[in-house]
């Protein structure tokens, strides 16, 4: 019995640390895809630290990346910077990756 205890405790463990994993994935994509679109919109320094936030914010509206995507495409359409759906996905993609190898190097 203290095998499966020690087993299910384990397998538990894993679970968070995976669910924290993400999390941190997904926090630094999203100041990444905020650091890319500032540039796109000619922002200040001032100016893009408060949108990286902004767009990590826009993460928790609702499940899955289609709040964020939302977020980029709406305020990249109203700045009239020439980007489509299909240029944010890509990027988002692009951004995941890129946020997964920089963490795995400060690890």
């Amino acid at each position: 019995m203290t095998d499966f205890k020690d087993r299910e405790r384990a397998e538990e463990a894993k679970f968070a640390m995976d669910e924290e994993t993400a999390f941190k994935v997904a926090a630094r994509r999203n100041r990444l895809l905020g650091e890319w679109a500032a540039g796109l919109m000619n922002l200040t320094p001032e100016e893009t630290e408060a949108y990286k936030k902004a767009v990590v914010q826009a993460d928790f509206e609702e499940a899955g990346d289609e709040d964020v995507i939302r977020k980029l495409l709406g305020d990249l359409t109203q700045a009239e910077c020439d980007v489509d759906d299909a240029t944010i996905r890509a990027k988002l993609e692009e951004m995941t990756v890129e946020a997964k190898r920089q963490l795995m190097s400060e690890s």
